[in-house]
């Protein structure tokens, strides 16, 4: 007569679930390659987007006509400003924690929210060019004509809301991410530094322990040399 085994069989690896920490881990790795990725080229778009040309027109020189144009930092040089602002952002993000880190992601965001705005406002171009008529008619009174304009204030509001997203993904997921000290823990406590062993028969490494500040009479262990 057969006996039938009371205990379930082992759980094979495939259909165990994830530990959370694992998880944890992927999503915030995954959330800083993100957040990296939009702010970088965020910035990126905003910056060379700035230096095309936002609008054309003409200015009337005697009975002649004069082309105009001006690019995105003649129009409003905010966009630009604030690119370079969330850039200095997003590494400061990884080098503190805490609140510092939390208000460093909102400039973040803020940056980038601000950059999207002002492109949007000031794609009009025409300020911009007026000035340039006066200064090439020599003519208080000139003014541009056949105002058009490009795609490219657009554009660079389009790399703002990368820089904003950026933001957003800090602010939501940056509690856990990693910080540049490579010295500290999670809780911030300092991890223990590897004491280099010191042999008292080569004069160099007790000279080494010294500028370290280790008293080199002790090995690691704590026990004295003889």
């Amino acid at each position: 007569m057969g006996y039938v085994s009371a205990v379930p069989p082992p759980r094979s690896d495939a259909s165990a679930e994830p530990e959370p920490e694992a998880a944890d881990s992927r999503s915030s790795r995954r959330s800083v390659a993100a957040a990296l990725l939009l702010g970088a080229l965020g910035a990126t778009v905003v910056l060379l987007a700035s230096g095309r040309v936002w609008a054309r027109g003409t200015a009337a020189i005697g009975s002649d006509s004069l082309q105009l144009s001006a690019d995105g930092r003649a129009v409003t040089g905010l966009p630009a400003a604030l690119a370079i602002v969330g850039l200095a952002a997003l590494v400061a993000v990884f080098a503190v924690r805490g609140k510092s880190r939390l208000l460093v992601s909102g400039l973040l965001a803020l940056s980038g929210l601000g950059a999207a705005l002002s492109a949007l406002l000031g794609s009009d171009g025409r300020t911009a060019l007026d000035a340039q008529a006066v200064r090439t008619t020599a003519d208080s009174a000139a003014h541009v004509a056949g105002l058009t304009q490009t795609t490219w204030p657009y554009v660079t509001a389009a790399g703002a809301v990368l820089i904003l997203a950026a933001g957003l993904l800090a602010l939501r997921f940056g509690g856990g991410w990693p910080s540049m000290g490579g010295r500290y823990e999670r809780d911030g406590s300092p991890r223990p530094r590897a004491v280099a062993a010191v042999d008292p028969d080569r004069p160099e490494d007790l000279w080494k322990a010294l500028d370290r500040g280790e008293d080199p009479t002790t090995d690691p262990g704590g026990d004295r040399t003889r």
